[in-house]
């Protein structure tokens, strides 16, 4: 136990070292100063300076002394030789005046030595003391207190001095590199306080370093002016003090105390070296700083941005395995480039065309608007199941979309004639409102991009939704902040400094700026995954669907629909209607009620005959069907009510609906020739 104690006491000496460094310092830095300043020319002018006061001084006296005499000789105060004594004894003053000026210059060009000031300012206190200690004290009771205050205050300040120059020994571990070891070094006490100054850090003080399994870490003391921001802002200053490579990832944080902050040197990482191979269940990656899995769990609206060769496709594949799997996990994916999308077809819908990519997105806004209808009341979000389920729509490359996407001319049924009806689309319209609503229908959106800059890479209305954010390496910090936000690269939050590839930050209200090492899926891998449910609005779930390389889309009829009838128009009880159509369900001979003969158009070539079913033709069907208000058709289709809108307009004005005063809508007499009874 006996031969502990001496390192005990090491240890805590070394402990307090770095509080009475500063002092010890400044006292070393104001010594040196007034050393330097005690030069023989600045003696001979401290003489010559208390030579010319001591003349002014005594020339003052003569004058005064002069003009004392003259107001004695004379009572007239305008006498000649009184006014000529008060001139003299003016003159006298100013020039004793200047110099006095001239010799408190000359002093602080010569001072004091700083220990003999010392000195001086102790016997201020230990004189009065000591007369205080004679004068209260009694032969049999001594007062000893207020010399031993004074004794106090001397040995205080020698102790400061001592501990302050203490040379502080920070244990190195063994197997250091040769970087850390000079890095531990340079983060001892003694060198930093020594050298701070220099780099304008005046006012710091380390704390012996520790090695972590991230590296080395530290505690900054921060005196005066300084503040963690400010440090973070001299971090130029701190890696030049240390003399850290410009590639090393270096941290200021808060520390755990107010005044304190906390430098992270990552030399090391707690992540596996080389390639971590991912296998199903395997989390998303590794933290490097912590060792520990990192988890991204579904339900989230995301941004995953990375630069071209930073591993963003790579990265992103152990998040799109997880939103595939399962009976209540579909994924969608658009992916204007053919790339990516070809690996995932077996597992996911990809739509690889503008046209594919917007008749996609109107499918999925349907989908989302009769979702938050069926939303039961007092729930915030749909709960997913097989027949309802998450849907993971996943935007690769958002550049592309936002380039090609915006105006999308599409078919959207024929005329009478045959030919094909068009409308342009936007799709970003329709991606806006997934992500805005989305959440609340199990509906989201992953928007990834390799330019992470606003009205580029990504809208900055769907940016405002995506709540968490996955960074890969990005080319400026401009990116960085477009993906982390504006303060965060001050908070540590830079994507910019990231090493390529496949190591990435995600900040999502809760983790800190540190790295994480990604999962690697190669291409074999994803081909060999199982099957599983391709997602198609309205279609019922099945076990193991057909891969599918492109969207499957219903077909249109290989024949222009029969000119639909209009029951109102002689039926008055709609009771009579609904026995009609059952009627006409059951197979029985058809009859037909032709008002005027209406020619039948040419059959459409096999490229029209394959057209897909429009939200023209449903609407229009929804009217013969008997739907008379736009939200009959709304309810009938599941079409929101704004493309229902649309669509009614552009078949009122082709003359194949009409809309009478109380906006009730019918199957214009033209469409109604031919009816089955």
């Amino acid at each position: 136990m006996h031969e502990n104690n001496p390192a005990r006491l090491s240890r805590m000496l070394d402990a307090m070292s770095p509080t009475f460094a500063p002092f010890a310092a400044r006292w070393d830095a104001e010594a040196d100063r007034r050393r330097q300043l005690r030069t023989p020319e600045n003696l001979k002018k401290l003489m010559e300076a208390q030579k010319n006061h001591t003349s002014a001084r005594a020339t003052a006296a003569q004058a005064r002394n002069q003009l004392t005499a003259a107001r004695k000789a004379s009572k007239n105060p305008f006498a000649g030789d009184r006014r000529a004594a008060r001139t003299a004894d003016k003159a006298a003053r100013q020039h004793r005046t200047q110099a006095k000026g001239a010799l408190k210059v000359a002093r602080k060009s010569y001072p004091t030595t700083l220990n003999r000031l010392a000195v001086q300012a102790h016997a201020l206190h230990a004189v009065p003391a000591t007369v205080a200690t004679y004068a209260m004290s009694t032969p049999q009771d001594w007062a000893i207190w207020p010399s031993a205050t004074s004794a106090g205050l001397v040995v205080l300040n020698a102790a400061a001095l001592l501990l302050g120059r203490r040379t502080v020994t920070a244990p190195v571990e063994e197997g250091l590199s040769a970087e850390e070891r000079a890095l531990c070094e340079r983060l001892d006490p003694s060198y930093w306080v020594q050298h701070a100054d220099a780099r304008g850090l005046s006012g710091t003080v380390t704390t012996p370093p520790a090695i972590t399994s991230a590296g080395i870490e530290c505690e900054i003391r921060l005196d005066g002016k300084w503040t963690v921001k400010a440090l973070r802002a001299a971090a130029d200053n701190v890696r030049a003090l240390l003399g850290a490579k410009t590639e090393l990832p270096m941290l200021i944080a808060p520390g755990s105390r107010g005044g304190w902050a906390v430098l992270r040197l990552r030399t090391r990482s707690a992540a596996p070296d080389g390639v971590i191979v991912w296998r199903p269940g395997d989390a998303f990656g590794v933290d490097m700083v912590t060792g520990e899995d990192v988890h991204v769990p579904l339900g989230h609206r995301m941004l995953i941005a990375g630069m071209s060769g930073s591993g963003k496709s790579t990265a992103s594949r152990p998040l799109l395995y997880a939103a595939s799997a399962g009976p209540e996990n579909v994924l969608v994916i658009i992916d204007l480039k053919k790339v990516e999308g070809r690996l995932w077809d077996h597992r996911a819908r990809v739509a690889y065309t503008p046209e594919q990519v917007v008749l996609l997105v109107q499918e999925l806004v349907d989908e989302l608007n009769e979702r938050t209808d069926v939303l039961p009341k007092g729930q915030a979000t749909l709960v997913p199941t097989a027949a309802r389920p998450r849907i993971t729509v996943v935007v690769d490359e958002g550049a592309e979309v936002m380039s090609s996407c915006k105006a999308v001319e599409v078919i959207t049924g024929y005329t009478e004639k045959g030919k094909p009806v068009t409308e342009k689309l936007d799709a970003l319209e329709g991606l806006d409102s997934i992500a805005r609503m989305g959440r609340a229908a199990c509906i989201d959106l992953w928007w990834m991009t390799q330019s992470p800059t606003y009205g580029d890479g990504v809208p900055r209305q769907i940016a405002k939704q995506l709540g968490w954010r996955l960074g890969l390496n990005v080319e400026s910090p401009t990116e960085a902040r477009v993906v982390f936000g504006e303060s965060a690269q001050d908070k540590g939050w830079k994507a910019d400094e990231l090493p390529m590839p496949g190591v990435a930050m995600l900040r999502n209200g809760k983790r800190t700026p540190d790295p994480i090492k990604v999962r690697y899926i190669d291409d074999d891998a994803v081909v060999a995954l199982p099957n599983a449910r391709i997602w198609h609005r309205g279609a019922a779930p099945a076990e193991v669907p057909a891969p599918a390389a492109a969207p499957v889309i219903p077909p249109m009829p290989t024949e222009p629909p029969a000119p639909a009838w209009d029951p109102g128009a002689w039926l008055d009880d709609w009771s009579e209607v609904e026995e009609f159509e059952e009627f006409e369900e059951t197979p029985a001979v058809r009859l037909h009620l032709v008002k005027d003969p209406v020619p039948v158009p040419a059959a459409r070539p096999a490229e029209q005959a394959a057209a897909p079913a429009t939200n023209r033709d449903r609407v229009l069907a929804a009217v013969v069907d008997g739907a008379r208000t736009g939200r009959d058709i709304v309810n009938r289709t599941g079409i929101n009510k704004g493309t229902v809108s649309k669509l009614v307009k552009a078949l009122v004005e082709d003359g194949e609906l009409l809309r009478d005063a109380d906006g009730v809508i019918t199957v214009a007499p033209t469409q109604a020739g031919e009816v089955s009874a």
